[in-house]
């Protein structure tokens, strides 16, 4: 491994957001999976939760652009104990969620601790899941359609979150030598490192 390679790894640890994360359910579409996931990785999520579809989560195409590397993935058998988990935890949970209590999805706090859930592509959050969440939010629609594809409002929720986050200071770079991101820049390298060693 390259210094230079190594020093990258390591920036984007120090960077990681551990307490921001997405809360996919029964999300079965392959390329919206990856599409999720690269998203994550962009914004700088540590890590994501599932509950898988019948038939489990789909193998990831070339959408991931290898951001499942990046991003670990949580499975959980239901929606109800993974977000019961989450708020354990501390976080805030937000249903994406057409409804008449639902809220913009720029006006809640995401700088505090947050889970989103994201639903099924065609019945969208359960009523399991919106049992558990703390609110819903919405993308306004000027349009004739009524929603936009789940990957597309995925990002539009995490950019605003990051948004927020870039200006109260929370990307500023993390010592390693602090959990999680110890942790995190370790496993990270040892695993591209045996990667690249297997491929050569």
């Amino acid at each position: 491994m390259t210094p230079e390679r190594q020093a990258r790894i390591e920036q984007v640890a120090a960077c990681r957001q551990p307490d921001l994360t997405v809360f996919m359910e029964q999300v079965h579409k392959a390329h919206n999976v990856a599409a999720i996931l690269r998203t994550c990785d962009a914004v700088g999520i540590m890590e994501a939760h599932a509950v898988p579809p019948v038939g489990g989560i789909p193998p990831l195409n070339h959408t991931a652009q290898g951001a499942q590397r990046w991003v670990k993935l949580h499975r959980h058998h239901d929606a109800a104990n993974g977000l019961r988990q989450l708020k354990k935890a501390g976080h805030q949970v937000y249903a994406a969620h057409f409804s008449d209590q639902a809220m913009d999805f720029r006006e809640p706090d995401y700088t505090r601790p947050t889970a989103i859930v994201m639903g099924t592509e065609k019945f969208g959050v359960s009523e399991q899941a919106l049992a558990e969440c703390d609110g819903e939010i919405i993308i306004p629609m000027i349009g004739m359609t009524q929603s936009l594809n789940v990957s597309v409002a995925t990002a539009l929720i995490l950019y605003e979150a990051q948004r927020q986050r870039h200006l109260a200071g929370m990307y500023e770079p993390k010592s390693l030598q602090e959990e999680p991101y110890r942790s995190l820049a370790e496993g990270w390298i040892q695993r591209d490192f045996v990667r690249r060693n297997r491929n050569r």
